[in-house]
């Protein structure tokens, strides 16, 4: 499942040096007062509420459509 979003430049460096520090074995704490860190972990957080929100749209549709949970007055009329 691909979800993209483009990063700016000042963002792209952030994600840089966070990933060259923990191939170093470092920490990224440095990089959270980085201006652009803010905004990167926004966006990463999106992407990820939109995957799950993916994951979840596909599990609920099948081939004849999407499947909806019937709630409790509907299953106590068709009941009783």
């Amino acid at each position: 499942m691909r979800i993209s979003n483009s990063f700016s430049e000042g963002e792209i460096q952030v994600l840089e040096f966070i990933l060259q520090t923990l191939l170093r074995g470092g920490t990224p704490s440095m990089a959270t007062r980085n201006k652009d860190f803010a905004s990167v972990y926004r966006k990463v957080m999106t992407m990820k509420k939109r995957v799950e929100e993916k994951k979840a749209q596909a599990k609920i549709s099948s081939s004849v459509g999407t499947v909806a949970a019937a709630d409790d007055d509907e299953m106590h009329r068709k009941a009783g």
